[in-house]
This record gives structure tokens, sequence and C-alpha cells, in this order.
């Protein structure tokens, strides 16, 4: 079953992946396993697909650089939980089709703990219930059941919500 990985407030982009581990630094093919590499060096040995990561405010304040989310992205991480996020970052997580969800669950939920996140519905349930995240907007469900906004467009050549003319 899928778990939380829980991190504070204002975890940059450098302390998702830092710069010297970037695909062109590192490789393409191995970039992801230096996710987290100085905040929690365990986290690419250990982390499964769908496992859900829980942040403090601001969580991907930096730098625009699309490799962090991209590290997640191939990690497969199940969806991303914080009280508020970088804009920029907020949109190339939702780019590369990362579910991410503006909710406080900071004093509610435990690094550790199991969960399972519906990214459609917004339900994410816990042995101590069930929270309703904020669900994605039509849109948006219609691009992440691509894989991505990117996905989506190289599809159907247009933007999810938008006219098919």
């Amino acid at each position: 079953m899928p778990r939380i990985w829980k991190f504070g407030d204002s975890v940059n982009t450098d302390d998702i992946l830092p710069g010297k581990f970037a695909p062109f630094m590192a490789g393409e093919d191995v970039f992801q396993s230096f996710a987290f590499h100085y905040i929690r060096p365990e986290f690419a040995a250990q982390v499964q697909p769908g496992d859900v990561l829980i942040g403090g405010r601001n969580w991907g304040l930096g730098s625009s650089r699309e490799y962090a989310p991209q590290a997640l992205k191939k990690l497969r991480i199940g969806g991303i939980v914080a009280p508020s996020f970088a804009r920029i970052h907020y949109r190339n997580l939702l780019n590369l089709g990362i579910p991410a969800f503006e909710y406080d669950l900071t004093g509610l939920l435990n690094d550790g703990d199991e969960v399972w996140l519906d990214w459609q519905t917004g339900l994410l349930t816990h042995v101590r219930g069930t929270f309703q995240l904020p669900p994605p907007p039509e849109f948006l469900r219609e691009a992440l059941a691509e894989g991505s906004i990117l996905a989506y467009y190289k599809k159907y050549q247009r933007f999810p919500g938008e006219g098919k003319g």
C-alpha cells in the first residue's frame, strides 16, 4: 500500500533534485535516483510507486527547473499534498501528470503512514478516516487520465478543456 513521505515548509526545487544531479550532469537514466539526496537520502531507494508526498507551505519554491518534478514522475509519485505551492512548480507538476492538491495535512498524518489517494476524486484514505481534498477540475482529470497535460496535447493537438475546433 502507498505510504506518506512527510516534508516541512519551503521545500525548494534544489531540495527535490539538487542541481549537480540534473539529467545533463548525472544522466537521463539515473538522475531520479538523487531525489531529496541531501534532506532524505533514503528517499529514492525506498520510495514506491503511488507514494504520496505531504509538504508544508510553499512547496517547490526556487527555480523553475522542470527536472525536479521530472525526477518525481520517474519515481512514479502518486501525488503531492501541501497547503500551498510555488506557482511555476505547481504548473510543472501538472504538466508532467503529477497530481498536486492544495490542502494542509501536515498536522494530521505521519511519515510512513499508509494511505490511498484517488486523484480523480481527491479522496485520501487513511486508517484514521478519509480526507476530501479539492478534486481536480474536469480539464485536469482529462489530462491526468492521458498521463499529463503534455501527453494530452500530443494525442489531441489541443489542451484539455479547449473546443475540438
